[in-house]
């Protein structure tokens, strides 16, 4: 084990190069260990530590660190953290020691850092009724490439059950043979560089068919990327549409069409296996559409069938002290 004489901020660039590099992470950890880690780093300001070397980190920092996360209002909502985002900031900062231990410098073990238990009480999903759907669909006026583009961007997340990551990544070769094709499957890459397979509805073709006439006829555009923003006016290389674009898009269109503030494209995903689940789908079908390493992790969407059911048996189930 080496001491290194960087303070700990001056290793991020390492630590993130590291984690593209011999992990293999996807870039949207990377983005998010960072955006983690900044809040580490805040403190350590605050905390007039800036110049702290990996080495001199000790128990009595990470348990003031903390307390900080555990005790300072979030300066967008004014409220504390959940227990469940406290461990963000944490598994980032442990992701940093780690890499300490990669690469032989010397630091406190992240088995040093451990994690609080998560909130009690069942992850509520929040989703979209089908009548909510459509609102937000209608509210689209599909006159122009931008709107055209949008439109087929929310039926593809709803049709698919997309995370929008996964969305982003989309390239233009991997649709340039739809032509009479009423429907479609395309084998993605979802987290933990896992494969599955996921499934285009016709009408979500038909909206990307309207979408890539557009996308064909628009000149000097040098990217592989299927959905491209199109008020690039810097010339970039590469102008994909980011998450937080289509984040921004998504919102625009919640707010015209009425529909919950909530809505983001991860509501559409869990609208989509909402929407299975109330079909009659079984659980273990709505996992591997979804792409979930763990059936418990798809089992967050069995209370919303569990009203109905109940519903159900109140209304059809007989009582036999009742004529």
């Amino acid at each position: 084990m080496k001491k290194s004489l960087k303070p700990i901020k001056e290793h991020i660039q390492d630590f993130l190069d590291y984690c593209e590099i011999e992990k293999g992470l996807r870039d949207n950890t990377q983005e998010n260990y960072k955006k983690y880690l900044e809040k580490f780093f805040y403190w350590l300001r605050q905390s007039k530590l800036k110049t702290l070397l990996p080495h001199q980190l000790t128990p009595d920092h990470i348990w003031s660190y903390r307390l900080y996360l555990s005790r300072k209002p979030s300066p967008s909502t004014g409220k504390l953290l959940s227990k469940s985002t406290q461990n963000y900031y944490l598994v980032a900062l442990r992701a940093l020691l780690s890499y300490f231990v990669a690469k032989d410098i010397f630091s406190l073990p992240p088995g040093k850092i451990s994690l609080p238990r998560a909130d009690k009480g069942q992850k509520i999903v929040k989703f979209l009724t089908l009548e909510q759907i459509s609102k937000l669909l209608a509210s689209i006026e599909s006159k122009d490439a931008i709107s055209i583009r949008d439109r087929a961007i929310l039926e593809a997340l709803f049709s698919t059950g997309l995370r929008i990551a996964e969305l982003t990544s989309l390239n233009f070769e991997q649709f340039s043979s739809l032509k009479n094709k009423k429907d479609m499957e395309l084998s993605v890459i979802g987290k933990g560089d896992k494969p599955r397979v996921v499934y285009f509805s016709e009408r979500a073709l038909d909206y990307i068919k309207k979408y890539l006439e557009i996308r064909k006829g628009i000149e000097n555009v040098n990217t592989k990327a299927l959905f491209i923003n199109f008020r690039d006016k810097k010339g970039n290389s590469d102008p994909r549409l980011t998450s937080r674009s289509i984040e921004r898009m998504v919102k625009k269109y919640a707010l015209l069409s009425g529909i919950p503030i909530f809505t983001t494209p991860h509501t559409l995903r869990h609208s989509y296996a909402t929407d299975l689940l109330n079909q009659g789908v079984d659980l273990r079908s709505i996992q591997e559409f979804l792409g979930h390493s763990n059936i418990a992790t798809t089992q967050i969407y069995t209370h919303v069938t569990n009203k109905r059911l109940r519903d159900i048996h109140h209304k059809f189930h007989s009582d036999p002290d009742k004529k």
